[in-house]
């Protein structure tokens, strides 16, 4: 396939594509330096990528990989303390998805939030 028809193709797709949206907020009995300090190895562990890193609102912006007849997700992480060693963590993932994907691709993101999640506590527990 030529380069300006794959471009035509990668281009198609995403015109046809919508984003799938999932939130989840959960809260853990650790400070919100320690769980700052771990996201980046959970994020290098899954082998994802950091995007965006605000230290000072402790917000991050992941991407995900791109998996078999699913585009890759963005999961946009804000990370707030509620006492000194509970720390409240929000995540928005969104991932495109086409109408030849949306049945593969049907949650998704919520699938990526909770593997995201289950490496966060084995990297707080250690």
């Amino acid at each position: 396939m030529s380069c300006l028809a794959m471009d035509f193709a990668v281009d198609w797709v995403m015109r046809m594509a919508y984003l799938r949206k999932e939130n989840q907020t959960v809260e853990t009995h650790y400070s919100l330096e320690k769980v700052w300090t771990v996201l980046p190895n959970v994020v290098e562990r899954l082998e994802w990528s950091l995007e965006e890193v605000d230290e000072s609102a402790h917000h991050a912006k992941v991407k995900t990989k791109a998996a078999f007849m699913s585009l890759s997700s963005i999961l946009l992480i804000d990370v707030t303390p509620v006492s000194d060693n509970t720390t409240r963590i929000s995540i928005a993932a969104e991932t495109p998805v086409t109408t030849i994907t949306s049945i593969v691709d049907f949650a998704q993101g919520r699938r990526r939030i909770n593997l995201f999640l289950s490496e966060l506590a084995k990297n707080l527990v250690n």
